[in-house]
């Protein structure tokens, strides 16, 4: 009895020292104004936040490989092989299903692995793997309003002091052609980015623009009942004529059970 105590002791020891281990940011309680003027689905108001900590950089493939390997959990894309990919030469918006491709394999098989990628954000999850992977580190998805917050890091604009859609690139891992018909390296990189790869924002804040989309908790007023997830924040996908939605107002939907090789998330703690 007293051996089995010691070892879920030394479980939720080692899930709680994993989480307090990362790199978070303290924001503040406060009144705080997000949105935009005119957007339907996220008007510019104020309001109330109480205070969280919000990680430094998006989770990496480093950070769900000690999770899958304490767990053994399998995700969406591995029970489903539903995971949608990119390559260049596919007309806008339009993705693959690879049957192959999961968070292992985030561009399919045939792309390559993730061995000399575990600095970059981990990517072909679903908000349903999401959320187990919370469970397990003691943590949770940013809300809306917590992630724009820590996003806009005290700028009431669309974009945090020092970014701008013209003035992106020393920030945020996006696509600089106008289509993507063709590969784009202009920043150093086609798809993913090692975190930290670009300057923070104002308050600590890495890739909370570009680089892989990020799953926040909220419902929007078109959900109605439908089960929907959100994710903010764009992606390397994501260029100014096709998506533009490297910004800290935009809301993007997705099913619960979708994987993308641009979407990952960021956690936060109370």
């Amino acid at each position: 009895m007293q051996n089995s105590v010691l070892f879920l002791f030394f479980i939720a020891f080692t899930i709680s020292s994993f989480a307090q281990d990362m790199n978070f940011v303290r924001i503040k309680e406060g009144t705080y104004t997000v949105g935009e003027k005119g957007a339907v689905l996220n008007p510019k108001r104020t309001v109330f936040i109480k205070e969280f900590s919000i990680a430094t950089t998006e989770l990496t493939n480093a950070d769900f490989l000690l999770f899958v390997e304490a767990t053994g959990y399998r995700t969406t894309a591995e029970r489903y092989c539903n995971a949608q990919v990119f390559e260049p030469g596919l007309e806008e918006f339009r993705w693959i299903q690879d049957s192959t491709a999961y968070w292992r394999f985030p561009n399919g098989v045939s792309r390559g692995g993730i061995a000399d990628k575990m600095d970059h954000p981990v990517t072909c999850i679903s908000y349903r793997d999401a959320i187990a992977y919370c469970k397990w580190a003691a943590v949770r998805l940013p809300t809306f309003e917590e992630w724009e917050v820590a996003a806009k890091a005290g700028s009431t604009g669309k974009y945090f002091a020092g970014a701008s859609e013209e003035e992106i690139v020393d920030y945020a891992n996006i696509w600089h052609k106008k289509d993507h018909l063709k590969p784009d390296f202009s920043d150093g990189y086609m798809y993913t980015a090692p975190v930290k790869s670009f300057k923070a924002n104002p308050w600590g804040l890495y890739d909370v623009l570009g680089n892989v989309f990020e799953f926040c908790e909220g419902r929007l007023p078109q959900d109605k009942e439908r089960k929907v997830a959100h994710a903010r924040g764009g992606s390397w996908w994501c260029n100014r004529t096709s998506c533009a939605a490297f910004n800290t107002v935009f809301i993007g939907s997705v099913a619960p059970m979708a994987s993308f090789s641009n979407l990952g998330f960021r956690v936060v703690r109370d």
